[in-house]
């Protein structure tokens, strides 16, 4: 069981550079609607300073947080599932801009044999502005006896 007592720990908040050419791949592998979102020209005829993050892109940022909360907590990443995500986009982010991701675990709780653990990350910009919150749940399956995750 998971104790309770992490709700409210919060990992240290940490940077991530949004790469032109990582957020351009990931924009045409997801397929963004509109040039703008792969083409420096495109975007900037757009209006934009430079290439726009979605906000899912946001999620595959905030994996970079060096803390080891989750193993602090004695959750076995061999168990763990995506359960849901979602997000609160304040305003546009774009390529070249370094954000800070501030993560803080909300809620823990059993349903069943599941535990599900919930993080929320407060997104902000260069100047402190915020860009998004982001919200994810994760299940943590039972430890097999013997088996796979014991």
């Amino acid at each position: 069981m998971i104790d309770t007592a992490f709700v409210g720990s919060r990992s240290v908040p940490f940077t991530a550079d949004v790469e032109r050419g990582r957020l351009r791949m990931f924009n045409e592998v997801v397929g963004a609607p509109g040039a703008e979102f792969t083409d420096l020209d495109a975007a900037r005829r757009a209006g934009h300073p430079d290439l726009p993050v979605p906000p899912t892109f946001l999620f595959g940022l905030d994996l970079a947080d060096p803390s080891d909360l989750l193993a602090e907590m004695g959750v076995d990443l061999d168990r763990v599932l995506h359960v849901e995500q979602g997000f609160v986009y304040h305003r546009p982010a774009y390529a070249g801009q370094t954000l800070t991701f501030a993560p803080v675990i909300t809620d823990i709780r059993a349903r069943g044999a599941l535990e599900f653990v919930v993080r929320d990350t407060a997104v902000t910009g260069p100047g402190g502005e915020p860009v998004a919150d982001l919200h994810q749940v994760i299940a943590v399956r039972p430890a097999s006896r013997g088996g796979e995750g014991a």
